[in-house]
């Protein structure tokens, strides 16, 4: 059985990560889809919003809200579970309490998905710099791969992909994934090198790299190119758009603290800029 997870915040991006999950059943045989909710836990202040002391906003009163959030939640759940009802596939539905990326985090440990697919909104400014969103923290810890979704995108449809690499690494974990995707969606692959300024070099070594990689894992159905641009983000999400790609796939190495700050993450700045959706995988 193949389980993925949809971490749900009831937004229409998390609609189509849900859509998108399911639809994955017309190419994966025995899904198993839990869609996850995680309910914030109200702070106690001790003040009221505006400042006016304890009596502004009786605690009670919060607590009476946050129940009454809850049953609305099991509600909608539950309303999923039975909207989502189809012999190819199993939803099923589950709702914790909790910071929402902990939830999550501790959910993906707990029970080990093969993928997740996540609705995602994008992060810029100065959210993007210090904060990030909670699907990039996901796209820089999960274990398995990511797949995040901005618009309804139908799996049927899915017949370009970009595989955006410096191609390096040539593990053989690195090439199943890949292979299985492109079986997955029976695609057309791009395996593309973005050459940058600050990190030039000749085309020429860029696909004997490509090259060598693809023939090492016996790819088949494979365009090898070489793009230019200003930096990797913007080159990745260049090309994708010129071949009007279905799908961009990347590697990140998932780095955190000080080290995440100083040198960030290509592969979340594209799942932050890129309309179209992103698949990543955490190396080790």
């Amino acid at each position: 059985m193949i389980k993925v997870l949809v971490p749900f915040d009831f937004s229409q991006t998390a609609n189509y990560a849900l859509n998108f999950a399911t639809g994955l059943s017309s190419n994966y045989p025995n899904i198993e889809v839990t869609v996850l909710h995680v309910i914030e836990t109200p702070v106690a202040t001790g003040m009221g919003t505006m400042g006016g002391g304890l009596e502004s906003i009786p605690e009670f009163e919060n607590q009476i809200f946050f129940m009454e959030l809850v049953e609305a939640r099991k509600k909608q759940l539950k309303k999923i579970e039975e909207g989502y009802n189809e012999e190819a596939y199993k939803v099923k539905t589950k709702m914790i309490l909790g910071s929402v990326f902990k939830g999550i985090s501790e959910y993906i440990n707990d029970q080990d998905p093969d993928l997740i697919v996540m609705g995602s909104k994008g992060a810029s400014g100065l959210e993007e710099i210090i904060v990030g969103s909670n699907t990039e923290k996901v796209v820089r810890n999960a274990k398995c791969p990511v797949i995040t979704i901005k618009a309804e995108t139908e799996v049927s449809k899915m017949k370009k992909v970009v595989f955006a690499s410096d191609f390096r690494d040539s593990s053989d974990e690195i090439a199943n994934r890949i292979k299985r995707i492109q079986s997955v969606f029976d695609a057309q692959f791009y395996f593309v090198v973005v050459n940058t300024p600050g990190n030039f070099e000749t085309t020429r070594e860029s696909m004997n790299r490509i090259r060598a990689f693809a023939q090492k894992h016996h790819f088949e159905n494979i365009k090898a190119e070489v793009y230019n641009s200003l930096s990797e983000e913007s080159g990745i999400i260049e090309f994708a758009d010129d071949v009007d790609a279905d799908l961009i796939a990347m590697t990140t190495h998932g780095r955190t603290g000080l080290l995440h700050l100083i040198t960030g993450s290509i592969a979340e700045d594209v799942v932050n800029h890129s309309k179209r959706p992103v698949w990543t995988y955490k190396t080790k």
